[in-house]
């Protein structure tokens, strides 16, 4: 029990504390979370994420065996949250709010934070985090915006939202950077790396920020759809995840990042795409805040029972 209590002390709850400010400060200032998203999805986000794909050392063996689990691993998901979306019999809002809630978790601005603290700023665990962060961050500036509109908008008007995104841009240019060692001159380097910096402080007082925002209670008529989120987010997506990486073979250090990175509650993206598009936006709220709570609980369980050297 006092291991429990060390993780959860030293590796979740310095992010809750960070979260708390956002929570304060909003309800202190009222923050424009419409600025912070903003500067999150055009500036902080593909910083990050070029940063550290271009400095991280990762071998293509590695970004195989990690593209190859982040496929079978939403696949999976995709099947049980249908599965939901059928016996429920949603929408089609409904049914796009509920895949979002699910298929995007917080691989970001909780991930990463949780990946440092976990391993303790272990380079190859990180390299791991960084492609799920990049997986992750693409998909909901392709599909999720293309889920949330598919019964409402054309195609066209789709993909020129999606063609708006920085990061669907910085990942192939860090790759191709990297690939043909050029090096990045320094008054780029310098901006950008402040930039990279400022990123998981300013995404978990985001989060705050957003969570801040949004009234604490759970409507009754969306109670049901709420539980079912956070049940497939935060117990099916880490047993998914070990019960794929166990039928893969991986390394007990590979495996142990990407169990702990499936383990994170729904992502603010599914929110800013609900706000965004007029799509389920309460349920959508309700579904971060929520998973947000109880990944404290949950986490510092998928992390206990990993059985990690800390």
């Amino acid at each position: 029990m006092s291991i429990f209590f060390h993780i959860l002390l030293t590796n979740v709850l310095p992010m809750g504390i960070m979260i708390a400010l956002g929570i304060v400060l909003q309800r202190a200032f009222k923050l424009d979370i419409k600025t912070l998203s903003k500067l999150n999805f055009y500036l902080f986000s593909p910083a990050i994420m070029f940063d550290l794909l271009y400095k991280t050392s990762i071998s293509a063996s590695v970004i195989g065996k990690i593209l190859l689990f982040f496929v079978l691993f939403m696949v999976a998901q995709y099947m049980i949250v249908e599965v939901v979306i059928r016996l429920r019999g949603y929408e089609p809002g409904m049914k796009s709010a509920m895949r979002n809630s699910v298929l995007f978790y917080n691989s970001a601005n909780y991930g990463i934070p949780l990946n440092q603290l976990a391993f303790a700023g272990n380079e190859k665990t990180l390299a791991v985090q960084v492609l799920i962060m990049m997986t992750q961050s693409l998909i909901p500036n392709t599909y999720g915006i293309y889920n949330v509109n598919a019964h409402k908008a054309d195609l066209r008007a789709i993909m020129r939202t999606i063609l708006s995104m920085p990061v669907i841009y910085a990942i192939p240019l860090a790759f191709l950077l990297r690939g043909f060692e050029i090096p990045i001159p320094q008054p780029l380097a310098t901006p950008l790396g402040y930039l990279s910096d400022a990123f998981i402080g300013t995404a978990l007082i985001t989060l705050g920020v957003q969570l801040g925002n949004m009234e604490w209670k759970i409507n009754r008529s969306l109670l049901i759809d709420v539980s079912l989120s956070g049940i497939l987010r935060l117990v099916a997506g880490p047993l998914l995840a070990w019960l794929i990486v166990w039928s893969m073979g991986l390394d007990k250090l590979t495996a142990a990042a990407l169990i702990v990175s499936s383990a994170v509650p729904t992502s603010l993206s599914s929110v800013l795409l609900a706000v965004e598009f007029d799509n389920e936006a309460e349920f959508a709220s309700q579904s971060v805040f929520v998973s947000t709570i109880l990944s404290i609980v949950t986490v510092t369980v998928v992390i206990f029972c990993l059985n990690l050297d800390l």
